[in-house]
């Protein structure tokens, strides 16, 4: 079946009194959402309440005294929180138009070759209010798992960036956060039929794994890449030295690019400590046939050190910074 997490779909709290001594409110409190209709269903101590509701029913709660800290609630399977902090949910209510109404666009960041040519782009998700002012990356992520729609911000993610790779002839790499695909059958889908629609060929679409760290499933990460290479797309595993630090793992995923956190590489032409890590991730790469980039690039020296090292490719604001419009020449 269809991924339900990459729309945006009402929210159904779950709402437990199993640790509330006051029972006697429970009939009070069924009586209230019935006659508001807000109930969606009853399982003993367990109430399933629309969006319209949970506002009410917290409002109802301190009326009647209620120990907040004793009441539950969570939102699609997820871990049980103090109905106290139920109002942050409500709060974050304008994420859901975010993304409804694709309100952000792509920028692009280059990526270039040791004779700075620019090889790609890194396709980057910039977000707007209505009124044009900037949302900012912590707060629209912020906002979306509060409210469980990091499933369809990524989706919405994937698929402006797509677009945008329509109007440059080099590589495109475009993010996507691998615990948000369910299946890639049906959670890629759309991505992959845009990408086809538009006429893009898949050769110039690398789709890059982020939050690296987060990984626990590789088996299950590895579906995904697989399905991305059976379309003909590559891949890149970002912030490598962190989540795929293994050359067993590494050899399991067989990426087509592996980046170098930036940790690794701001001054990393001073560091001996920077450079044999930096010279470890080189040759890790080159085993598994994968191309390696040194990414958050600032100062010349570092650039030089990497590049006689052997990196093949480099990103950073040395060589410019995400723009509305591409880049067209690296002056450094």
């Amino acid at each position: 079946m269809p991924c339900k997490g990459c729309i945006v779909r009402e929210i159904d709290y779950e709402v437990s009194f199993e640790n509330c001594e006051q029972t006697a409110l429970f009939e009070s409190i069924e009586d209230h959402l019935k006659r508001a209709h807000m109930l969606v269903n009853q399982e003993d101590q367990t109430f399933h309440v629309k969006e319209q509701g949970i506002k009410e029913l917290y409002d109802f709660c301190v009326d009647h005294a209620v120990e907040m800290d004793t009441i539950q609630f969570r939102l699609d399977q997820t871990d049980w929180r103090p109905l106290s902090e139920v109002l942050h949910v409500v709060e974050m209510q304008w994420i859901d138009q975010v993304i409804q109404d694709e309100q952000l666009t792509s920028h692009y960041q280059p990526i270039v070759t040791p004779e700075l040519e620019i090889y790609a782009y890194e396709l980057l998700a910039r977000f707007y209010h209505k009124d044009g002012r900037v949302i900012y990356p912590n707060e629209i992520f912020s906002a979306a798992k509060e409210r469980g729609r990091l499933y369809a911000l990524d989706r919405v993610c994937r698929l402006t960036a797509v677009r945008h790779a329509k109007h440059i002839t080099q590589k495109a790499f475009i993010n996507f956060i691998p615990t948000s695909i369910y299946s890639p059958e049906f959670c890629l889908r759309s991505t992959i039929n845009l990408a086809n629609e538009l006429e893009i060929d898949p050769y110039r679409l690398i789709f890059e794994v982020v939050e690296s760290e987060k990984v626990g499933d590789m088996d299950h990460l590895k579906t995904i890449l697989e399905y991305y290479h059976s379309k003909g797309f590559e891949y890149a595993l970002d912030d490598v030295g962190e989540g795929y630090n293994t050359a067993e793992v590494l050899s399991f995923l067989r990426p087509n690019y592996m980046k170098l956190d930036i940790k690794y590489v701001q001054g990393v032409a001073t560091d001996p400590a920077k450079q044999l890590i930096a010279g470890e991730f080189l040759d890790k790469a080159l085993a598994v046939d994968a191309i390696p980039l040194a990414e958050g690039i600032e100062a010349v020296e570092d650039f030089e050190w990497l590049r006689a090292k052997g990196y093949q490719l480099f990103q950073g604001y040395l060589f410019g910074k995400p723009s509305a419009v591409p880049q067209t020449e690296i002056f450094i």
